[in-house]
């Protein structure tokens, strides 16, 4: 009789993907700092146009995404990821022409945070989103104070942004399952250009036809902000529940801010670092904490 091998460590599996989602946070937010500095020349729209443009040809030439065998539920849900990424990406960086980039991320995660408690089924789910939300609190207090300022209707883009990235993770998750492989993903983020388009092309191409130089900013920044944190987080929700990799997503205020720092010389108040701590603080603890549901011993068979 041949022995099964034995099962996959399901702690070492959450660990693994824990680590995906903050090399997902550490190259998003750089590259978003890297996009940032096409503003003025291309525009919001156009930058977005530019950087999910020219991610979708890398990961078409990469992937080569078999698609001729796909059914209509494959196409739907790959349609929505799409949608969700156009969204998110266009309203986000129409945003942080105006709001900074620490604070906008952290008033963007309200949509993770928000389908977090929706999605949570414990208490220690809904304990951590606490320090999470304190932390997201005290960049509006530095508002009120008029340390840092936060342009309202940059603040209105942003809150929908967040509401796009709350499709995302589900539309994500979706199609991973529906999907095999990174297929999903090229189709997503080609779609997600196409949708974006009829908004930046007007300014996008003649910027780098006068100016073809800014492919070379605007490469990186398709690698950086696109092609690596999608991929990394399109691995990742297929190993974790989706509550949690929503609230690993915290992560991403104190990664901004840092980026911001770094790149866009944006500094940070002593509150800022106050917000920024305790959103490490949710994350860390929700990482612990992280129940993985247990599955018949006939299933973890087969899996193994």
């Amino acid at each position: 009789m041949t022995s099964l091998p034995p099962a996959r460590d399901p702690r070492r599996a959450t660990a693994t993907a824990a680590l995906l989602v903050l090399g997902s946070c550490i190259s998003l937010q750089f590259g978003a700092a890297l996009a940032y500095q096409l503003f003025p020349a291309v525009g919001a729209w156009g930058m977005t146009t530019l950087r999910l443009g020219l991610a979708a040809i890398v990961l078409l030439l990469v992937v080569r995404p078999r698609v001729r065998g796909w059914t209509r539920s494959q196409w739907l849900a790959t349609a929505a990821f799409g949608a969700a990424l156009a969204g998110m990406n266009g309203f986000f960086y129409w945003g942080i022409s105006t709001v900074p980039l620490g604070p906008a991320v952290a008033i963007e995660f309200l949509g993770p945070l928000v389908l977090t408690a929706v999605l949570s089924r414990g208490i220690r789910e809904w304990a951590w989103l606490i320090p999470a939300m304190i932390g997201m609190g005290l960049f509006a207090v530095d508002h009120l104070r008029g340390v840092s300022h936060l342009d309202p209707l940059g603040l209105v883009f942003i809150l929908v942004a967040g509401l796009f990235w709350a499709l995302y993770i589900l539309a994500s998750e979706r199609a991973g399952r529906k999907v095999e492989g990174a297929g999903g993903l090229a189709v997503a983020v080609t779609i997600a250009a196409v949708l974006v388009a009829p908004f930046g092309l007007s300014s996008a191409v003649p910027a780098v036809v006068a100016e073809p130089s800014l492919l070379l900013l605007a490469l990186p920044a398709a690698l950086l902000a696109s092609v690596i944190p999608y991929s990394l987080e399109f691995a990742a929700l297929r190993r974790l529940p989706k509550p949690v990799f929503g609230i690993l997503l915290s992560l991403e205020p104190a990664v901004a801010a840092t980026a911001g720092f770094l790149l866009l010389g944006q500094g940070m108040s002593v509150l800022g670092a106050c917000a920024v701590a305790l959103v490490v603080v949710a994350s860390i603890g929700s990482t612990l904490g992280a129940r993985t549901p247990k599955r018949p011993r006939e299933e973890v068979a087969v899996a193994a």
